[in-house]
């Protein structure tokens, strides 16, 4: 899927492996997993079976409610624009890649739903590239259980 702009980002399928420290050591999202009852193995048997959908900025991807999008721009301020310098890095890096070549491909962020209810598993710095400049991103949207 490619996100609308004068600058252009191509979405693609995320690998899930290259996203397992998320599940086993980011200490936000632990609670999410415990309260669904979410395991490894559960996401991955599902992973191949997401898609690709659209992800406008907002708290909710359709009707379902997605915890730690930090979707406002305050919000961006607080944990990507004033983070320490390496969480901050990464993103520059993307920004200046995007607005040299005009175009990225990048891995979708991951969005997890259970029991209607979601969680931005991973991909929090592609989600702001493409909502900081206009677009809407795609996200990688699995549904559990």
């Amino acid at each position: 899927m490619i996100s609308p702009s004068t600058l252009t980002v191509t979405w693609l399928k995320p690998d899930i492996e290259e996203e397992r420290w998320e599940y086993f050591n980011h200490p936000a999202k632990q609670e999410w997993y415990r309260s669904h009852a979410v395991t490894w193995e559960q996401i991955v048997s599902a992973f191949d079976g997401g898609r690709l959908v659209p992800y406008p900025r907002a708290y909710t991807i359709g009707e379902i409610p997605v915890t730690l999008s930090y979707h406002s721009y305050e919000e961006y301020l607080v944990y990507l624009a004033r983070a320490k310098r390496g969480y901050r890095k990464n993103y520059s890096r993307m920004e200046d890649a995007l607005q040299s070549a005009g175009s990225l491909a990048l891995k979708a962020p991951i969005i997890l739903c259970s029991g209607g209810e979601g969680i931005l598993f991973s991909g929090y710095r592609r989600l702001c590239l493409g909502w900081n400049y206009g677009m809407t991103p795609y996200a990688w949207f699995v549904r559990l259980g």
